[in-house]
């Protein structure tokens, strides 16, 4: 597959990412995917990459560092443009900006029902770790 053209979002993109990541269904009522893009763009530890093709925008992946792991989020491709390699090209462009972050090690997190995701990941050869993420709702700090 010809890569296609990955760069940085800019905040003119916030728009049409935060309506990808929707019509994904990578969003969840308890984050703000708006404040999510302004805070990637707005740092030096994170980043919003996105594809773009002849009809816009095709895909999107946010990729932070935290200074200890590479941690991937929102990797989404347009349903049209599915299935050309597109998804693993932005994982890869994700990769190499860890990589040159000094990131030792990626993850991710994928919800356990969505089997397509965990196949898709494990196609890229990402494996199951020996963990247990746990978490509880922070009270709003505003």
């Amino acid at each position: 597959m010809h890569r296609p053209l990955i760069e940085p979002a800019t905040s003119q993109d916030a728009t049409a990412v935060v309506a990808l990541w929707r019509a994904c269904d990578l969003t969840r009522p308890w984050n703000d995917p708006d404040r999510d893009f302004a805070l990637a763009l707005g740092g030096a530890s994170s980043v919003v990459l996105v594809a773009r093709g002849a009809e816009g925008l095709e895909g999107s992946v946010m990729a932070g560092f935290d200074g200890h792991r590479g941690w991937v989020y929102y990797l989404a491709v347009c349903p049209d443009c599915r299935g050309a390699g597109l998804g693993r090209a932005l994982m890869a462009a994700a990769e190499d900006w860890l990589r040159a972050r000094g990131a030792p090690k990626l993850q991710l997190m994928v919800r356990a029902d969505n089997h397509a995701a965990l196949g898709f990941y494990e196609k890229l050869g990402l494996e199951w770790q020996q963990v247990v993420t746990l978490g509880r709702f922070l009270e709003d700090s505003a």
